[in-house]
């Protein structure tokens, strides 16, 4: 029987193993050092917020994995030899496999600076980073204050972690407003007012110089490298970005580069070896996403489009428009198609931004100035229905067609304030039209 291997039980190492297993009878095994269990990452916040217990973030329970004939083996892979179809592990035994399946996700990133090795310096990626946290940030008595080192989506979650145990928060954002590598300025800005209307003191264009400890090799400050002040605190949170888990490969004869370096099909440039998740480095990239592709979505994607090469059937991965989701404290964010920032807008790209009164609500519609067609939506504060947003970047539909039917798109629950009159009032008056938006029709809602 062939014995299919895979390294991580995250989502793109699961989601294969899932799918190989519904399309044949191969043996499965999945090693992760970091839990017996597959769990969602995503959630960890959650638990140390008390919202959800751990158990609550395990999606599968425990007989689900003997049930399935999936394999789980808690070990740590120290090396791999790839001539003998081996793995070796740190505990000291080995295992063969006939494919492996790379799927080790990311680890922090860290950029050098003094005095990472002290107590209470932590990223949040990992099972081990949230029981650190618990370690390290129980309550506000044992730790008063907390130092974020950059923005994102990790460095806002672990901002809200800590200020609802009241623990005073600084983060330490290098540019002017909050993910301008990301988010147009007129988001970035309003996200800026929003993390600071929640206690967290949001320190632009400020970067970290140095870690100091005491004693005892606890944290005890950091210095801001602009202004040389100490800001005093027991944790701080690296959350500057995440880099692929593959420093394991070395000497293995696997090609990296940032990543582990594969083709469409996921195959790496040995034999029988695949990468997949954030791991996983696109040697062509594809469209304008980026080769390394940190997100929980295309994760998914890459196992359930490699399964299927897996069991016989060539398959490629091609991930459809870009989407993703997150939240900031209580705004929630959604990005379809292409909305870059002012740093990497494209040349021809326009943006139309529309921002709601009590500031916590916006749109930017991106569009090509050329030919009008929709490249792209961001929204804060407003959920869209993923299957419209798809079609009309498929169709290549003009922006003044999403203007027109921008109620069908809507995805907030019944009773909700609706904004698209307002919207489509500022897109006419700057743009010199005269779109009157149709009103939200179910049977045209329910054909795309």
């Amino acid at each position: 029987m062939e014995h299919i291997v895979i390294i991580g039980n995250g989502i793109a190492g699961v989601t294969a193993a899932r799918h190989i297993r519904k399309l044949s009878d191969k043996k499965i095994t999945l090693i992760s050092a970091e839990t017996d269990h597959f769990f969602s990452r995503t959630a960890l916040m959650y638990v140390y917020m008390g919202h959800l217990r751990w158990t609550d973030i395990e999606p599968y329970e425990h007989w689900f994995w003997e049930k399935n004939r999936l394999e789980l083996k808690k070990a740590y892979v120290d090396r791999i030899d790839t001539d003998a179809k081996a793995l070796y592990f740190s505990e000291g035994d080995a295992l063969n496999y006939d494919k492996l399946i790379i799927a080790t996700g990311s680890v922090t990133n860290t950029f050098g600076w003094e005095g990472l090795e002290l107590d209470g310096v932590q990223g949040l990626v990992s099972k081990q980073d949230l029981d650190a946290l618990e370690k390290n940030a129980p309550n506000k008595e044992i730790c008063p204050s907390a130092v974020i080192v950059g923005g994102g989506l990790i460095g806002v979650e672990m901002a809200e972690m800590l200020r609802t145990r009241g623990i005073a928060v600084s983060m330490l954002v290098r540019e002017d407003a909050f993910w301008t590598n990301v988010l147009p300025n007129g988001e970035a800005e309003m996200i800026s007012r929003h993390i600071k209307s929640h206690g967290v003191d949001l320190r632009h264009n400020t970067n970290l110089d140095k870690i100091l400890g005491d004693e005892n090799g606890q944290v005890r400050a950091i210095l801001a490298k602009e202004t040389g002040e100490e800001i005093s605190c027991k944790v701080v949170g690296v959350t500057t970005g995440v880099k692929p888990n593959i420093t394991f490969l070395k000497d293995s004869g696997i090609e990296t580069d940032k990543g582990v370096l594969v083709n469409r099909k996921l195959e790496t440039n040995i034999k029988d070896i695949y990468a997949i998740g954030d791991c996983a480095q696109q040697r062509e990239p594809i469209g304008n996403r980026p080769p390394v592709e940190a997100v929980w979505y295309t994760g998914r994607m890459m196992g359930e489009a490699l399964a299927q090469t897996i069991c016989g059937n060539a398959f490629e991965y091609n991930p459809g428009h870009w989407f993703n989701s997150a939240k900031f404290f209580d705004i929630e964010y959604q990005t379809y198609g292409w909305v870059f920032s002012e740093q990497r807008r494209k040349e021809y790209e326009q943006h139309f931004h529309w921002k709601h009164e009590d500031d916590t609500k916006c749109i930017t519609i991106a569009y090509h100035k050329d030919n009008q067609k929709f490249l792209g939506i961001n929204t804060f504060g407003i959920r869209l229905r993923h299957e419209i947003m798809d079609r009309w970047l498929t169709e290549e539909r003009e922006v003044y067609y999403v203007m027109e039917y921008l109620r069908d798109a809507n995805f907030d629950p019944e009773f909700y304030d609706t904004y698209e009159a307002e919207i489509v009032s500022k897109f006419n008056s700057e743009m010199d039209t005269n779109i009157k938006p149709k009103k939200k029709n179910w049977k045209r809602i329910f054909s795309y």
